[in-house]
């Protein structure tokens, strides 16, 4: 057992490595998991907040959840710790602002979702402390969890999906 958790140590310690990192001012929010960095060379960068995912526009808590990353992360220089581009072109990655990680906030106060279809892609801390900070929100009814059977983003892409499929 302990060669296991050694071995999923050195794994999350060479997930870090590979990290790649950008720096810059978040000029502009597209949603509470999508944000624009503009870097020293004035090179603007989309960015998914990796491991969360947040109500989208249109549904309930979708504009306090933008809100409340705006409110964390506007017009602040962050650190973004990035490994992969989406299908969208995007740079998946947690954004760090005076040291504290924004993607984890947002979950913390009930404004996204842990998004565990992708947890394997964090590291194994991350996805302790994500899964943790749902739970705690969750339980404490805070955010998105004050609703009595909130919608989580991607079943409600889902059924958008469907809807427009069924369409003549």
């Amino acid at each position: 057992m302990k060669i296991g958790l050694a071995i999923l140590s050195l794994l999350a310690g060479i997930t870090l490595a590979q990290a790649e990192t950008l720096m810059g001012e978040v000029v502009g929010l597209a949603d509470g998991d999508t944000v624009t960095v503009l870097d020293a060379q004035r090179v603007q960068h989309k960015i998914r907040l990796a491991g969360i995912d947040a109500p989208e526009k249109g549904m309930p808590w979708g504009q306090k959840s933008k809100e409340s990353l705006s409110d964390r992360v506007f017009r602040r220089i962050v650190i973004v710790e990035w490994q992969k581009q989406d299908r969208y072109g995007r740079l998946v990655g947690k954004i760090m602002v005076d040291g504290r990680d924004a993607n984890l906030a947002q979950v913390a106060d009930g404004m996204a979702w842990h998004y565990k279809d992708y947890q394997k892609e964090q590291t194994l801390d991350d996805r302790l402390r994500y899964a943790q900070a749902e739970l705690d929100a969750r339980n404490a009814r805070r955010g998105l969890w004050a609703d009595p059977e909130p919608v989580a983003p991607w079943a409600w892409r889902k059924m958008k999906r469907e809807v427009r499929a069924g369409q003549p």
